[in-house]
C-alpha cells in the first residue's frame, strides 16, 4: 500500500543577520524562514521552507501570510492525498489556490525531499540528474557603505571564499550608486566579477544612463534595473554596452521568459524556486531560457539551508552560465540544520545523500522559533 500525506507542520523562524543587508526597497538585520515538515504515513519526513525579504517589502507574500496559506488552504489539500504522486498533487492544489508560489516550493521542495529519501535518491535524480555537484556562488555586497563592502570582498577574496560580488544598489541618487560602484570596481574588479542589483529602482531614462555608465566602468551583469511591468524597457537595456542584463522579478514563471523572450529580450534570467512555485517548476521557466539562447543565474530570495539547497538540487541540472547566488545561510548568524552546507574556493557543494540532504536540528528549531 502506498504512503499517504498525514499531516503538514510550520514554523515561523527569525534568524538575524551578521550584519545590515541594505537593498534598494529595505535594510535587513533579521530573515524570517518559514519551514514546512511534511510526514507521510509511512514515518518518512520532507522538509520545505518558504522565505521572503523584509516582510512586504519586496513582494506579495509575507512569512505570515506564507505559513497561514500552509495551514489553513494548502494542508487541508494534501492530507490523506497518495505521498508519491506529486504532479496529481502540485495539479489538485494549483487549481484550487491562485497565486501563493513561495508557500506552493516549501510543498513541492517537501514532496521531492521525502520521495528522494523513499526511493534512494537524492533531490537532483528526481530531478534528471546533476551534471555537477560544485556550483559556483557570489556573495553580496550590501553594508551600504563603500569603504566597508571594499573591506568585506578584500577579505573574501584573500580566503578564497568567493570570486564574484554583487552590489545592491538603487536606494540612493545615481550619482551616489555610481560612485559607490566605481569605487568597488576600481578596488576589487581586477580580481573578481563585479556585478550589481538595482531591484527594479529605475525609471527607463534613469535606468538608459546608469547601465551605459555601469557597463563603461567594467560592471559584468546588470540586474533589473527598472519595473518588473516595463518589460519593453528591459529588452531596450540588454541590447545596450557590454553589461548582460538580467532580468528577475520580471520572470517568475515560464510565461514570462516566454514573453520577454518572443520580445527579443538578450540576456540572462534569474531563476528562483519560490518564485517559480518550487524546484521542478523552476526547471520550466529554464528551459524556455535555452530555447531562446538566454542564459541561466541561480537567483536567492535568501533562504535557509533548506530553501537553498533546495535551489542547488535545481540548479545542478542545468548549465548555469551565470553561476549562483546562493549564500543565503552565510548571511545568518545561525541556522537550523543540523550540518550546514560547505562553501570553499568560491563554490558550494550540493550534498550527496538522501532527498535533501539536510536535516532539522530541533534544538535550534525551537530556540528560533516564534512563540
Amino acid at each position: 500500500m502506498s504512503a499517504t500525506i498525514e499531516r503538514l507542520e510550520t514554523w515561523l523562524v527569525d534568524l538575524p543577520t551578521i550584519r545590515p543587508h541594505k537593498l534598494s526597497m529595505t535594510t535587513m538585520g533579521c530573515q524570517t524562514l518559514v519551514i514546512l515538515r511534511l510526514t507521510r504515513s509511512d514515518g518518512i519526513c520532507g522538509l520545505g521552507e518558504a522565505t521572503t525579504i523584509g516582510g512586504l517589502s519586496y513582494g506579495v507574500e509575507s512569512p505570515e501570510g506564507i505559513k497561514s496559506a500552509l495551514d489553513n488552504y494548502l494542508a487541508p489539500l494534501l492530507t490523506g492525498q497518495p505521498a508519491d504522486d506529486i504532479n496529481p498533487l502540485l495539479a489538485r492544489i494549483n487549481s484550487a489556490v491562485k497565486g501563493n508560489t513561495f508557500a506552493k516550493s516549501a510543498i513541492e521542495t517537501a514532496l521531492l525531499d521525502a520521495k528522494g529519501k523513499a526511493l534512494g535518491l537524492p533531490v537532483s535524480a528526481l530531478l534528471g540528474g546533476a551534471l555537477s555537484e560544485r556550483l559556483p556562488v557570489l556573495w553580496t555586497l550590501a553594508s551600504g557603505d563603500t569603504a566597508k563592502d571594499i573591506a568585506e570582498g578584500e577579505k573574501l577574496l584573500a580566503e578564497g571564499r568567493h570570486r564574484a560580488f554583487k552590489l545592491k544598489i538603487g536606494a540612493r541618487d545615481l550619482e551616489t550608486d555610481l560612485a559607490h560602484t566605481c569605487a568597488i570596481v576600481e578596488a576589487l574588479g581586477d580580481r573578481a566579477s563585479i556585478r550589481v542589483d538595482v531591484n527594479q529602482a529605475w525609471d527607463a531614462s534613469t535606468a538608459a544612463r546608469g547601465c551605459a555608465e555601469l557597463s563603461a566602468m567594467g560592471v559584468d551583469l546588470i540586474e533589473q534595473p527598472v519595473s518588473a511591468h516595463d518589460r519593453d524597457a528591459l529588452v531596450r537595456l540588454s541590447h545596450r554596452g557590454r553589461a548582460a542584463i538580467l532580468a528577475d522579478e520580471a520572470v517568475a514563471s515560464a510565461e514570462d521568459g516566454f514573453d520577454i523572450a518572443r520580445r527579443g529580450f538578450s540576456g540572462a534570467y534569474a531563476l528562483k524556486i519560490a518564485k517559480a512555485g518550487g524546484p521542478a517548476s523552476v526547471l520550466r521557466l529554464a528551459h524556455v531560457a535555452q530555447a531562446a539562447g538566454i542564459g541561466l543565474y541561480g537567483g536567492t530570495m535568501l533562504e535557509g539551508t533548506i530553501g537553498t539547497v533546495a535551489s542547488l538540487h535545481a540548479w545542478s541540472t542545468l548549465p548555469m552560465q551565470w553561476g549562483t547566488e546562493m549564500f543565503g545561510p552565510l548571511l545568518l548568524k545561525d541556522d537550523i540544520v543540523a550540518r550546514p552546507l560547505s562553501f570553499a574556493d568560491a563554490c558550494v557543494t550540493l550534498p550527496q545523500t538522501l532527498g535533501l540532504g539536510v536535516a532539522l536540528d530541533e534544538d535550534k528549531l525551537r530556540h528560533y522559533s516564534r512563540k
